[in-house]
């Protein structure tokens, strides 16, 4: 803490998408830290942006209601930050099959608009993006590192994964310092759960609070990784801190592989509540499922020290304690 502190404190911090599930988190930890966080979302109702999540730090925040696509407002919006932390996004596999278009918009000509503001009027900042493990599409070996191919089976995968390589190009062609974290499952308190639009897992979770019934597609073998909220923030704030990051690709990831369908029965355990009951795997999820996954975070944890603290069981029995308290502010 006393390290991240003497990092941050003082320093002036954008987060795009600041009012959603990983920036309203790690703006909670930056407020701490004594920075000055300045949050900025365009707040569309399907994305996740929600006011309850900052609450309790409203005095402690600054919150510009802008669109990360209007370059205008970000050539404004970055002049004198420190620190940007890029986590404004389309984050739906399903929905940037159906509009491909918007996908390509919000998660590519944003990140556009936010770099070459940065490169005209504020060359020394640093950016932080949230990149995604749905680059690799299905991997040809586990864990999958940094090196596995790059295949996604989506266009949210093929649009962050040309906005991640936008960070890389701005890096080396322009000495911009930019870094980028593929983050693998990230859940917590404070993610959007209204639908599965967004995440399986966040529908899982309102399920399981309201003691219904969690459906699992197919025969639930399917392996993932998973990181608790506060962990995908250590993570952040370590790649933002620490200069050897600047240029650099790193994958998150889970200490405990689960199957889904063992993921659904321990959801179930821990709540003491529901069920859970395999279902046909629906056409249209079938086409883009990746199949097995799970990421080897042994990069960042050599050459930044992160890796997980939280077990995936306290991790859940937290969330969904938050949920079980906070729900009417969620659906």
């Amino acid at each position: 803490m006393a390290e991240l502190r003497g990092a941050f404190a003082g320093k002036r911090i954008l987060i795009t998408g600041g009012m959603g599930f990983v920036g309203s988190n790690l703006a909670r930890r930056l407020v701490d830290l004594d920075a000055d966080v300045l949050l900025v979302d365009s707040m569309i109702p399907e994305y996740g942006g929600n006011p309850f999540n900052i609450d309790g730090i409203e005095a402690r925040v600054r919150v510009n209601f802008a669109d990360v696509r209007d370059p205008y407002s970000m050539e404004y919006l970055v002049r004198g930050q420190d620190f940007i932390f890029s986590l404004a996004g389309q984050v739906s596999h399903l929905d940037s099959m159906l509009d491909p278009i918007t996908d390509l918009e919000i998660n590519c000509r944003s990140q556009l608009s936010i770099l070459e503001a940065c490169r005209k009027d504020n060359p020394d900042v640093k950016v932080i993006y949230a990149g995604t493990r749905q680059i690799y599409g299905r991997p040809q070996y586990l864990p999958v590192d940094e090196a596995h191919p790059t295949a996604p089976t989506d266009f949210n995968g093929v649009h962050k994964m040309a906005a991640e390589w936008y960070h890389m190009v701005y890096h080396r062609a322009y000495g911009l310092r930019t870094v980028s974290l593929r983050m693998t499952n990230t859940y917590g308190p404070r993610m959007r759960v209204k639908d599965a639009r967004q995440t399986f897992m966040g529908w899982w979770l309102r399920r399981a609070v309201e003691g219904l019934e969690l459906e699992v597609f197919g025969d639930g073998r399917q392996v993932r990784d998973f990181n608790y909220v506060d962990d995908a923030v250590d993570a952040l704030l370590k790649a933002a801190a620490a200069p050897a990051a600047d240029g650099q690709i790193y994958n998150l990831g889970g200490d405990e592989p689960v199957s889904l369908l063992d993921l659904a029965r321990l959801m179930v355990e821990i709540r003491g509540a529901g069920s859970c009951r395999q279902v046909p795997f629906p056409p249209d999820r079938r086409s883009i499922d990746i199949g097995d996954y799970h990421g080897s975070y042994a990069k960042i944890r050599r050459e930044l020290g992160w890796q997980p603290a939280v077990p995936l069981r306290a991790g859940i029995e937290q969330t969904l304690t938050f949920y079980q308290s906070h729900h009417r502010h969620y659906w």
